[in-house]
C-alpha cells in the first residue's frame, strides 16, 4: 500500500490509480473512505472484496460537486433543495430515487441511491482531478471500527488496496448523517453530525424511519466493533461494576475510582467525543486487555449519534 501525502504529485497519483480501477483510501471529514471509481463496476466489486462486505449492503456515492447530482438521482423533491444549499458540501448523505442506469452493485438492487458531497479539501482535490464520483464506504473490514487516521487504514488493509492518502485525523470522527428523501416523509436513517434539530427548520421530519425504508450502511445491530469482546454500561451502573474494570480497557467520561487495566477519559461534549471515539476504540483494541468496556454518555438528543455507534459496537454487560 502506497502512502500518499497532500502534494500535487500525490493527488495526481491518487486520481490516476482510481482512474485505473484501483482502490485508494481517502480522508473525509467523517472517516477515511475506501474509494473506487463509482462508474466502474469492477472497481466497486473490489471494494466489497477488500472489506468482505455483503452484496446487500449498499454504498454511498461521493460526488465531485452538485453538477453531478442528476447523473445519479432520478429526481430531487422540492424540500431537499434548502437542505442541499445549507448542508452540502458536508457530512450529510441524501437517499434519493435512483436513475435506472445506476449500477445495481452500488445500491444493492434498490430503487434509491445514497449520495454525498464531502467538504474535505483533499478528497475534493482528488475528485476535481478524477471528474467522476467514487463509491467510498469506511476503509476498514466490514463491521469493524471505522478508521479516522491513515494508520488505522494501514493496520487493517495493508496489502489489499493500492494506496492511502494521509490527511491527518478526521475532524468529525463518525460517519455522515443519512437522510432519506425518497419516501412520503423525510427521515433520518443514520444519525450523525447533522442532527434532527439542525434539519428541523428545513424539513417535516418523521420521528423514526418507516419499516420499509431503504437499506443503508451502518445500520446492523452489531457494527463498528473492536476485535476484542466489547461491552457497554450506563453511567449510573458504572460504580457498581467498577470491580470488573481491573481486567478491562475502559472508555468513560468520568475517571473511575477503581483503576482499570487501561483507561481513556473521553471528552464531555458530543462533538469532541465523536471526534475521539474511533481512535479511542482502536487504542483500546490494541491494549492487550481481554475485553473493552464503554461507559455510555448521557441518553440525550445531543448524544444520539455517538450512542448509536456505541450501542452497535458494544454488547450489554451482563
Amino acid at each position: 500500500m502506497k502512502s500518499l501525502h497532500p502534494t500535487p504529485e500525490d493527488l495526481d497519483l491518487a486520481a490516476s490509480l482510481l482512474r485505473q480501477g484501483q482502490l485508494v483510501a481517502l480522508p473525509t471529514e467523517t472517516v477515511y473512505g475506501l474509494a473506487g471509481d463509482a462508474t466502474n463496476p469492477e472497481a466497486v466489486a473490489a471494494i466489497f472484496r477488500a472489506k468482505n462486505r455483503p452484496a446487500d449492503h449498499p454504498l454511498i456515492v461521493h460526488l465531485p460537486g452538485l453538477g453531478h447530482l442528476m447523473n445519479w438521482a432520478a429526481s430531487v423533491p422540492d424540500p431537499a433543495w434548502p437542505v442541499i444549499e445549507r448542508f452540502w458540501p458536508g457530512p450529510l448523505t441524501l437517499v434519493l430515487p435512483a436513475r435506472s442506469d445506476v449500477p445495481a452493485i452500488i445500491n444493492a438492487g434498490q430503487d434509491t441511491v445514497a449520495l454525498r458531497w464531502s467538504n474535505h479539501p483533499l478528497l475534493q482535490q482528488v475528485l476535481d482531478r478524477l471528474q467522476r464520483p467514487v463509491a467510498a464506504p469506511s476503509a476498514n473490514p466490514f463491521c469493524r471500527i471505522s478508521p479516522t487516521t491513515a494508520e488505522h487504514v494501514r493496520s487493517h488493509l495493508e496489502g489489499q488496496i493500492a494506496a492511502v492518502l494521509d490527511g491527518g485525523p478526521c475532524a468529525v470522527g463518525i460517519e455522515s448523517t443519512i437522510l432519506d428523501l425518497s419516501g412520503p416523509r423525510p427521515a433520518i436513517l443514520r444519525p450523525g453530525a447533522i442532527s434532527a434539530d439542525m434539519l428541523a427548520p428545513y424539513l417535516d421530519l418523521a420521528e423514526k424511519a418507516a419499516p420499509d425504508a431503504p437499506r443503508v450502511p451502518g445500520n446492523l445491530a452489531l457494527h463498528y466493533s473492536p476485535r476484542q469482546p466489547c461491552y457497554r454500561i450506563e453511567r449510573k451502573e458504572a460504580e457498581s461494576s467498577a470491580v470488573l474494570w481491573q481486567e478491562c480497557a475502559v472508555l468513560a467520561i468520568d475517571a473511575p475510582s477503581t483503576a482499570p487495566a487501561w483507561f481513556r477519559q473521553m471528552p464531555s461534549t458530543p462533538d469532541a467525543y465523536a471526534q475521539a471515539l474511533y481512535a479511542a476504540l482502536h487504542e483500546a483494541d490494541g491494549s492487550r486487555c481481554s475485553s473493552v468496556l464503554v461507559v455510555l454518555p448521557p441518553d440525550e438528543p445531543a448524544w444520539r449519534a455517538v450512542r448509536d455507534r456505541l450501542l452497535r459496537a458494544a454488547r450489554p454487560l451482563g
